[in-house]
């Protein structure tokens, strides 16, 4: 059995990448990680875990006979190998991105609201080793023509000091937004500013991209507050920061309408 373990480790480094990248996302000694790759050891009930939970599968698939082991993988990685490609940029991001966790408000511009700044309520939490999101967002119009109110799911990467975040309609969606931050230092959590690639809530649902800033909420704010906080607002309105503003910049989102044709 611990030969079986080993080798199918071995293995699965290998269809993953260098030794050295795997310990390090899962943060784990790569001294204590060549024991249990060479077979002078079984890892504790916890590092196993740790590591299964890594690969994306159950710990006892790790001990299974390595034939059959690599029969397995092969036929996986022959239906799947996008997938886990795509799968494996989330695997351990929650101790990565430990230190961003918390609540933020989000501001970005946006076709469905001309000339307004649209203020958003974003959840980002560890859940299962990964990093994964929440977004609320709702918005009357003040001769209540249009009422917004949608809430977003997804999942968070962080990529070369880059806060990589894909979410998706909790309701009625069949389409990803993207969400590139870029922390100005690596303690800089306060205000994060980025880029936001989506679908307008329009009726012709265009494509766009616009400038993006989050603010964390502090802790003496509660949920109610922060929520109630969301809307669109007026480019001049005093509920906005004035650092928000500046950070966004007046460049108004790039959209790309429905009717476009080469």
């Amino acid at each position: 059995m611990p030969d079986d373990f080993s080798r199918n480790l071995r293995r699965l480094c290998a269809d993953t990448g260098s030794i050295a990248q795997v310990c390090r996302e899962i943060g784990m000694n790569r001294q204590q990680f060549n024991r249990y790759l060479n077979g002078h050891g079984l890892p504790s009930a916890h590092n196993l875990h740790r590591i299964a939970r890594y690969f994306g599968l159950e710990e006892e698939a790790l001990f299974a006979p390595h034939q059959d082991f690599r029969q397995q993988r092969g036929a996986a990685a022959a239906v799947s190998a996008p997938a886990l490609q795509f799968g494996s940029l989330f695997r351990d991001q929650a101790r990565r991105l430990r230190r961003f966790m918390g609540v933020y408000h989000g501001y970005f511009r946006t076709p469905t609201w001309p000339g307004q700044i649209v203020r958003t309520l974003i959840w980002l939490r560890p859940q299962d080793g990964c990093a994964v999101t929440h977004t609320f967002e709702r918005a009357i119009a003040r001769d209540g023509s249009i009422r917004q109110r949608s809430r977003y799911a997804g999942m968070a990467t962080l990529r070369n000091n880059r806060i990589c975040m894909y979410e998706t309609p909790r309701r009625g969606g069949g389409y990803l937004s993207e969400t590139v931050l870029m922390p100005a230092h690596p303690q800089q959590i306060s205000y994060l500013q980025g880029l936001t690639l989506g679908i307008s809530a329009g009726p012709g649902q265009a494509p766009f991209a616009t400038n993006t800033v989050w603010v964390r909420i502090g802790e003496r704010t509660s949920a109610r507050e922060a929520l109630a906080a969301t809307g669109a607002y007026p480019e001049a309105s005093p509920r906005i920061d004035p650092k928000v503003r500046r950070l966004l910049g007046e460049q108004p989102p790039l959209s790309l309408s429905a009717g476009f044709q080469e």
